[in-house]
């Protein structure tokens, strides 16, 4: 497969300088530097700017309701392991109406990818305050400032138990690229909270860039958890990247032995339904 396989023809309506972009391109590198074919590659997106992501890759693809990403996903992955299973949500869909879907993707670590385009506010309804909006933050919903503290994704991914947790960059494409691959790699759930500007309401191109550093670059083990918690809460001056925690475990369908062997997908659908018609005569 090469890049231009990928592409669907749709003309693309994200504006000009966001931060989607990025991350669709890295994300595009990524299935091409990992041979995959697009036959293999399944994505869901939720409601958002972000959404539109499924438009733009030329692979199996759903569009889902605000925040069901994640349980959408996880039927896909149980009944066809043999797929690359990638979600894709914004902070609103992940953090906030689909944020009671999280924990329990990570308890039961679903063999998934989850990509969450962060960029702090509710684009595509002309920027309100979401889940993630830093303290004080100005919006056509909060003109005094935002009096709700933010929450950390990275914190609350990994005192879940979350099996890969990292944060990307779309102005460090090559290394939001290496993410994506690793996560996609890794047996497991795998979170990839991406700092992502979004030029019409919440501008941070210039605040990540003069502040985001590589933890690869640090010397950062990625197996330490508390040094991963302590890194996870690093915020200010200077801002990491890269992949905080990665750990082996069983995944769920690892511990349902109902599911071994044959893909659902492919097993015979014999269901006989006789019995029950007959409570109902």
């Amino acid at each position: 497969m090469e890049l231009k396989d990928l592409e669907t023809g749709a003309t693309n309506t994200w504006c000009p300088g966001c931060g989607n972009f990025g991350i669709l391109q890295a994300f595009k590198e990524a299935l091409v530097e990992l041979g995959l074919s697009r036959e293999q590659v399944v994505i869901v997106s939720g409601i958002g700017c972000h959404g539109k992501i499924c438009n733009y890759v030329n692979v199996n693809s759903f569009h889902v309701i605000h925040g069901r990403v994640l349980p959408v996903l996880t039927g896909i992955k149980l009944s066809n392991p043999e797929l690359v299973a990638v979600g894709f949500a914004g902070d609103g869909d992940a953090y906030s109406i689909g944020l009671g879907h999280l924990p329990h993707t990570i308890r039961r670590n679903i063999d998934l990818t989850y990509i969450v385009h962060n960029n702090m506010v509710f684009g595509l309804t002309t920027g309100q305050t979401t889940p993630t909006s830093p303290l004080g933050f100005k919006t056509r919903s909060t003109p005094f400032g935002s009096p709700e503290e933010p929450i950390n994704p990275l914190t609350f991914a990994l005192a879940l138990g979350a099996t890969f947790v990292a944060r990307g960059f779309p102005g460090r494409l090559p290394h939001l690229k290496s993410l994506i691959k690793q996560a996609i790699l890794h047996k497991g759930f795998a979170l990839i909270d991406v700092l992502q500007p979004c030029v019409a309401f919440n501008n941070t191109w210039r605040f990540y860039n003069e502040r985001v550093y590589e933890l690869e670059r640090e010397g950062h083990d990625p197996s330490d958890w508390d040094a991963a918690y302590k890194k996870a809460l690093e915020w200010g001056e200077k801002i990491p990247i890269g992949l905080f925690y990665r750990e082996e475990k069983p995944t769920l369908r690892d511990r349902l032995p109902q599911l071994s062997g044959e893909p659902l997908v492919r097993r015979p659908l014999e269901i006989k339904i006789t019995k029950f018609l007959e409570e109902f005569r």
